[in-house]
């Protein structure tokens, strides 16, 4: 089968980039697969981090990319709908995020349709996390010229069918990172944060918003003794002086390790292997790679019973689910995870959940959907 892929890839970063390139390597296994991709993303005025691109120590999987859409620039709309059409594949897939991206998408999609092309939504969220007005008109617009959708979790299987009803859709999780490469020595990885030994490590990995509820798990460091240590890692979108002020209003300063940069992929072993747990206090979510990286690394995870993210636990055996979404409730379970020292009796299920959750399934259940 040819199979056409409009995505973020690398040299982008995040996530979605990441996702696209493991997808797109286990569907190029036994289909032509071509990859397009971005000129231009966001405009730098829209974008809140410091750089869209990947740092030079990121992992390049060479996989050959179209570079040819402008998000803002309608002109590339149409060029890409060409190029794409010029391949002539039996379908294409579209990663789809956020509503802003929908009026390029859409025009794309449309265009390939009137030629008889399947479009497949790829849906990484959605609902926006944070929403805006215009964004329901926007999602449909897109959602429209679809085929069917591919969905990483069931929560959003109810948001989807609100949007379009007579949606053709299917359901599979988010596979596993897999290309961190191994986890290191505990007591090295610690070393090379500069956390004292004998500390109990909590991590917060990933990109800072405001969704993502660092604030709490900031504040329930005030009822966690000394031998407790938060390790917060990710670049921040927008500004830190809200948190660096609510640590020293929380007075819990020396319970914290800041590494509030881009982490690059080179480094992601380092934090995985230092930490105990990897906690996700989201107040919304869909679902998140950082659970699927935690697994690499046989790190149980804690998370917030929101959108799809519980789906990715299997409570009291690869991780908690917290309902009591509050400082006090963050810092009880924690605890619980410390004091019964469920991590040795969690990695046995997370091998488990490992075989289960491959790119390969993902790629063979995309080609599944009847349309």
């Amino acid at each position: 089968m040819k199979i056409a892929f409009l995505s973020p890839f690398y040299p982008f970063r995040g996530g979605i980039a990441q996702f696209s390139d493991s997808l797109y390597l286990a569907l190029a296994g036994n289909n032509e697969v071509k990859a397009f991709t971005f000129t231009r993303q966001y405009p730098g005025l829209l974008f809140p981090g410091k750089t869209q691109y990947v740092s030079d120590s990121d992992t390049n999987r060479n996989i050959p990319v179209t570079r040819v859409l402008d998000s803002i620039n309608p002109f590339t709309w149409n060029r890409t709908a060409k190029e794409i059409i010029k391949f002539s594949p039996d379908i294409v897939l579209i990663s789809y995020w956020m509503p802003f991206f929908a009026p390029a998408f859409g025009k794309i999609a449309g265009l390939l349709k009137s030629k008889g092309i399947k479009v497949l939504g790829l849906m990484h969220n959605v609902i926006a996390h944070e929403k805006r007005l215009g964004d329901e008109a926007l999602t449909k617009y897109f959602f429209n010229r679809c085929d069917g959708f591919v969905l990483l979790n069931r929560t959003s299987e109810k948001d989807l069918l609100k949007l379009k009803p007579d949606a053709k859709y299917i359901i599979h999780s988010h596979p596993l990172y897999d290309h961190y490469g191994k986890k290191i020595d505990k007591s090295a990885a610690m070393k090379k944060l500069a956390i004292p030994g004998g500390k109990k490590v909590i991590l917060f990995f990933g990109f800072i918003r405001d969704y993502k509820g660092l604030d709490l798990i900031i504040e329930s460091m005030k009822n966690m003794n000394d031998e407790y240590l938060l390790l917060i890692a990710g670049e921040v979108y927008g500004n830190f002086s809200k948190y660096d002020e609510l640590i020293k209003r929380s007075g819990v300063k020396e319970k914290i390790n800041l590494q509030v940069r881009y982490i690059p992929e080179n480094e992601i072993p380092v934090f995985f292997s230092a930490a105990d747990v990897c906690v996700l206090p989201y107040r919304t979510a869909t679902q998140s790679g950082i659970v699927g990286i935690a697994y690499h690394f046989d790190l149980p995870v804690i998370v917030t019973n929101v959108g799809g993210l519980a789906e990715m636990v299997e409570e009291n055996k690869t991780g908690l689910i917290l309902n009591d979404v509050t400082p006090d409730g963050l810092s009880k379970i924690l605890k619980k995870y410390f004091e019964e020292d469920l991590k040795n009796r969690f990695i046995t299920f997370i091998n488990n959940y490992k075989t289960e959750h491959s790119w390969q399934k993902l790629a063979d259940a995309v080609l599944s959907l009847k349309l």
